[in-house]
């Protein structure tokens, strides 16, 4: 077992790209929208380690041009959500039981990933998706999400800091954390990649399919996580 007092990076705001003409980013984004644009994804639910399908697909089209099909989704129901409940249940002991410096690392890692190989899948899938322009694409689902995942880490070390400044003789006054009881239900907005991001990665009718597939089978504890796209009945 590792022991020491470890300092994570300081968490500073992600530069935020300009997209200019003839910039590299640009011409790296338009590829990338015209790759998603060009195919239809099939997009399961994530429950445990299993991608779960269904009979009931529904399509997914931009908000401002709604004759194009980007892909399908599958409905989940109510047991869907049953299932993934009984999945976080089942991997809370091994996820709790890490130490917070591995759990720290996987965010910072996933940060990198998105800063680098992944933001302009993200970006593009949010532009797609939600029909945002570059800017703002760029401030959500790349530098908002990058933003949360490092500066949580910090406040992770703040909140552990935070201990009794005295002790009576004989006395050890510590506060220890306690993981929190039970699971996280997280139902996502549809217009802000970076908030589903700072739920436990769930997606939302498909739109932030993208966050899962770059980051849920590279990092994630694959049983900790649930994502059940569904209508009003689930």
């Amino acid at each position: 077992m590792l022991k020491g007092f470890f300092n994570v990076p300081e968490p500073v705001n992600e530069p935020v790209k300009a997209y200019a003409p003839g910039s590299a980013e640009r011409k790296e984004l338009q590829a990338m929208l015209r790759q998603l644009r060009a195919k239809q994804v099939d997009i399961p639910m994530y429950i445990g380690s299993e991608e779960v399908r269904t009979d009931r697909k529904r399509p997914l089209s931009p908000p401002h041009d709604h004759q194009h099909i980007l892909g399908h989704f599958h409905e989940g129901d109510a047991s869907h959500v049953e299932q993934a409940i009984a999945a976080a249940l089942g991997a809370k002991y091994a996820w709790e039981n890490m130490q917070w410096e591995q759990r720290a690392a996987i965010f910072l890692k996933a940060a990198d990933l998105l800063a680098g190989p992944y933001r302009a899948k993200m970006n593009a899938a949010t532009m797609l998706g939600q029909s945002k322009n570059a800017y703002q694409a760029e401030i959500d689902s790349a530098c908002e999400f990058i933003d949360f995942l490092r500066f949580n880490v910090k406040y992770m070390t703040e909140i552990y800091a935070q201990q009794p400044p005295v002790s009576g003789n004989g006395v050890w006054n510590r506060v220890e954390q306690r993981p929190l009881e039970g699971f996280i239900f997280a139902l996502t907005p549809f217009n802000f990649t970076a908030i589903a991001g700072n739920f436990p990665l769930p997606c939302h009718d498909g739109k932030y399919h993208r966050v899962e597939a770059c980051l849920y089978a590279d990092l994630f504890c694959p049983s900790a996580d649930g994502s059940v796209p569904g209508g009003r009945r689930a």
